[in-house]
């Protein structure tokens, strides 16, 4: 049910492995997260002698929830900031599951807040909960545009639910975010205007102004600072665009100081090529090569309007990258036997791997058809070069298929369980991988892999 293209000896390659050390941010991040929250917890305490009353504890609850979920913005952005210590440690696809979780959260405590207030004011004042609302709306300071922020956090909550995201392009997601950032700064104001814990506690407002400052800066930094100064730096430009395979497309970028970008085999940049078109959107992949001083590579398969536009880019053509990102990275292997396994375009930032990554390595590639493996003489080349492994798996073949089972990885890969997996493919195969890899042995910590669905 196999087949393999293969070279029958490993050799290492590089140098000898050592364990990289064990990050110590991916742990301090919740916990500094968790941290913020318990003291914005202790700001209501502290400003709080006694809860009388069902309108008090109704009211205090309020109190809680918007200021948890207006904490609960500043760390939503903030992990957005796209700051190279977070990312390249973290990793972009867990800090953006981070996100989505806490999007989930922040927009709950928000509802949360609003019902609860406007309940227990609406005890306190003996009114029914519409008269109370329209007082609390149309009176109270800042609160037209903090209810227009809310309604804004509220839609780009239920756009952004999975079975809308399907439905939706990545650049219209992207921008749909962009809202976010208005929401914030309606909602910002109402809290410092109304809110008990911070009407005549000039402490506490210089702690929120500085929490939200310093977000804001950081999102100024690496959102738009950043990418504007490295673009006019490097001078990137489109040199050639080359097919790999039926929809895939290789594009090679020329630049100067190319190599002061800092990315290494497994990352990605968001690139914003500038025609007509595409000037608007930056868009994530990954380097198909390591990279060099003058030269970089991406490869992209044909998924959307703005993936297909690439294979009409004319020589010449202004590129800027923000980047780079990601922490699919040689730091992450702990040892000397490395599995890298490919689905379709996934191969792409496992290429790059195969070439660099030191130590015994085998490269499973997965695709449909044997035309739709990509880049295949460069890895055969490579394969040959460092007298590695590497087994083509097609699905169209029955000759060349197999299925991704333990029993499956365990007769194409010798000893599975003690390598490290790096996996890149589409969603359906990196979870059916997955689970395959645990049930033969391979430790969760073992298995690396990296979605570009954010």
């Amino acid at each position: 049910m196999t087949t393999t293209f293969t070279s029958t000896t490993h050799r290492d390659h590089g140098t000898r492995h050592r364990r990289p050390p064990r990050g110590w941010v991916p742990f301090l991040a919740p916990l500094a997260i968790w941290a913020g929250a318990a003291g914005v917890l202790a700001l209501w305490w502290s400003d709080t002698t006694s809860v009388v009353g069902p309108a008090g504890w109704l009211t205090g609850a309020g109190r809680i929830t918007g200021l948890l979920a207006g904490y609960g913005c500043a760390v939503l952005l903030a992990l957005m900031a796209r700051m190279p210590l977070l990312d390249h440690t973290v990793g972009t696809d867990r800090l953006a599951r981070w996100h989505a979780l806490g999007g989930r959260c922040v927009i709950s405590l928000a509802l949360a807040h609003t019902l609860l207030i406007i309940w227990g004011y609406s005890l306190t004042s003996h009114t029914d909960v519409i008269s109370q609302t329209s007082t609390l709306v149309l009176n109270y300071p800042d609160l037209l545009k903090g209810t227009i922020g809310f309604v804004l956090f509220l839609a780009t909550g239920i756009l952004s639910a999975r079975a809308a995201r399907r439905r939706m392009s990545y650049e219209t997601w992207h921008y749909l975010h962009f809202a976010t950032y208005l929401a914030v700064f309606l909602t910002f104001g109402h809290q410092l205007s109304n809110g008990a814990d911070f009407v005549g506690h000039r402490p506490a407002q210089i702690a929120w102004y500085t929490l939200f400052l310093g977000v804001s800066a950081l999102l100024a930094w690496y959102r738009f600072a950043v990418p504007l100064r490295r673009g006019l730096h490097h001078q990137m430009r489109v040199a050639a665009v080359h097919p790999e395979a039926p929809g895939v497309v290789s594009v090679h970028l020329t630049g100067t100081h190319l190599d002061e970008l800092g990315g290494i085999p497994g990352q990605f940049l968001r690139w914003r090529f500038l025609t007509r078109g595409l000037w608007w959107t930056a868009n994530p992949y990954s380097l198909s090569a390591p990279a060099r001083p003058d030269r970089l590579r991406i490869t992209v398969k044909t998924v959307g309007a703005h993936s297909a536009a690439l294979a009409g880019l004319a020589p010449g053509t202004r590129v800027w990258a923000e980047g780079p990102y990601g922490g699919f990275t040689a730091d992450r292997r702990t040892s000397h036997k490395v599995l890298l396994l490919a689905g379709g375009v996934g191969i792409t930032p496992l290429r790059a791997l195969f070439e660099t990554l030191p130590g015994q390595v085998t490269l499973v590639y997965r695709a449909g058809r044997h035309v739709d493996l990509a880049l295949r003489g460069e890895i055969d080349a490579i394969a040959a070069h460092r007298r590695a492994v590497v087994h083509y798996v097609v699905s169209e073949d029955a000759r060349h298929s197999a299925p991704l089972t333990a029993p499956a990885l365990n007769a194409l890969v010798p000893d599975l369980a003690a390598h490290d997996v790096y996996l890149c493919g589409p969603p359906g195969m990196t979870l059916a991988a997955i689970e395959s890899l645990r049930e033969a042995g391979v430790p969760a910590r073992r298995i690396h892999h990296e979605s570009f669905t954010f």
